[in-house]
């Protein structure tokens, strides 16, 4: 066999005399940007490659799908200092204080190279309550569902700021009772306080989404199916903004575990119906609920009905409550809509019924049971250091069911794959070569169920379930 390193040394030594090379690639990534960043601003990036001009427009990072910001640049090689702006030098990045923050300085060797930056504040802005993790997301996010817009709330982990972590998420219904009590509506969930009170006690941290209620829509949104007396009939489109609006851009935003695996839903009364709907309707979606003294009366048998029709199509949680103190027939149409699930498949280890005996249909029953149901709900879901547990799937496939395209989540940065996708009758529709966070187009396959299977660099293939609607 020819010896080939003269050869491949001389092309080396010709690659470095290349001006191109010597400005290869320097990949800044801002792995977490601070909460009180307005939604609608950009982030940029000045330094000694720009003559440090703060709102330069071709200096913008890109938003990534898993929240993160990022920008390719083609600096000199050696010492590189910059920092981030929203435009101008008044809106300049602050430390963990809100107060002066030096220049980040990294040493371009003149290879490819990436570095990781978190932005703990902006000057202008100051630092984040740190009283608080709970923030706003809009007062009047879109529902293009319902044609309606609606306040959205977010509540993230104590270390979201200062970590690079993804989080599992939980959906919540009646967001104006879970954070604050002057929104409430006969006191607060305290779900913030709950959370922030397990993470010290080293629970691994959740993202908490919470919609308000319509007001006057509420009984309307909060189920499918037409009560002759007080409305309803739109859950259907309600859950759909959640799935296919509400989520992608939560996951598109936020450093989030996008996978069903990772993925909740609770409510509490006609958000407890909502949610039970939700969780059987998109099992694809959601792997857990917390359904709280849910208002099935609503409903009559629809929901048992329900259950039985959608059939187990996946391993599910379900956390049900309900209490003493309310009227018999909520424990009784719980009972029903259990006996359903077991009919038709799930097992006792998927589903808690808890009935203490001094609840009522209140808001500080809900408040005092939801660390629990939450608890029971993520055990397990997640290890200490951020791992999927065992009996998780490593990838999953969002967002699904799907429209006109696919990604594959829980792939590493800049991981390659490759991906099939397979037809019920087990013809091959696509096989192609993916990096994390590429998206497949799906526009062209007929509606149905389809097998992914994915095999990374690392592990062999893994066969993933998909709905193309």
């Amino acid at each position: 066999m020819p010896n080939t390193y003269p050869l491949r040394a001389l092309c080396w030594a010709i690659a470095l005399l290349l001006p191109g090379f010597l400005s290869a690639q320097l990949t800044v990534r801002v792995t977490a940007i601070p909460l009180n960043t307005p939604a609608t601003e950009k982030v940029y990036i000045a330094g000694t490659f720009n003559n440090w001009n703060p709102g330069d427009p071709t200096k913008i990072l890109t938003a990534q799908p898993n929240g993160q910001y990022s920008i390719t640049l083609n600096p000199a090689v050696g010492p590189v200092r910059f920092k981030f702006t929203r435009g101008n030098w008044d809106s300049v990045e602050g430390d963990i204080t809100g107060g002066f923050q030096a220049d980040h300085i990294v040493t371009y060797t003149g290879m490819p190279q990436t570095i990781d930056v978190i932005i703990l504040s902006w000057e202008d802005l100051g630092a984040p309550d740190p009283g608080t993790h709970v923030t706003v997301l809009d007062n009047n996010f879109f529902m293009p569902q319902l044609n309606r817009t609606r306040r959205v709330w977010i509540y993230v982990p104590p270390d979201y700021q200062t970590s690079t972590k993804k989080y599992p998420v939980m959906y919540m219904q009646d967001g104006q009772n879970l954070f604050d009590p002057s929104t409430s509506f006969a006191g607060e969930w305290e779900v913030d306080e709950s959370l922030d009170k397990l993470f010290a006690q080293g629970d691994y941290g959740c993202i908490v989404v919470g919609i308000d209620n319509g007001g006057a829509y509420r009984l309307d949104e909060y189920s499918p199916w037409v009560n002759s007396l007080y409305g309803g009939g739109q859950g259907d489109e309600y859950m759909s903004f959640i799935v296919k609006t509400l989520k992608p851009y939560i996951d598109a935003h936020y450093r989030t575990m996008p996978g069903r695996n990772h993925t909740g839903i609770m409510g509490s009364s006609m958000g407890g119906l909502v949610s039970m709907y939700g969780i059987m309707e998109y099992q694809t979606i959601f792997s857990k609920a917390g359904i709280f003294s849910p208002a099935f009366w609503f409903a009559g048998d629809h929901p048992a009905d329900q259950v039985l029709g959608a059939g187990k199509r996946d391993n599910l949680k379900v956390y049900f409550l309900a209490g003493g103190q309310e009227p018999a027939y909520v424990q009784q149409d719980v009972q029903e809509v259990v006996d359903a699930m077991l009919q038709t498949g799930f097992n006792a280890s998927e589903i808690q019924v808890k009935t203490p005996t001094d609840g009522q249909h209140a808001e500080w029953f809900w408040k005092r049971e939801f660390p629990a149901a939450y608890q029971w709900l993520f055990a397990g879901t997640v290890t200490a250091t951020g791992e999927a547990a065992s009996d998780a799937p490593s990838l999953d496939v969002y967002p699904n069911p799907a429209m006109d395209w696919i990604q594959v989540s829980g792939m590493d940065d800049f991981e390659q794959a490759r991906v099939q996708i397979v037809s019920a009758d087990g013809s091959v529709q696509q096989d192609v070569e993916i990096q994390a966070g590429e998206s497949i187009f799906t526009g062209d396959l007929p509606a149905g169920f389809y097998a992914v299977r994915v095999k990374t660099q690392d592990e062999g293939w893994q066969t993933l379930k998909m709905i193309r609607q």
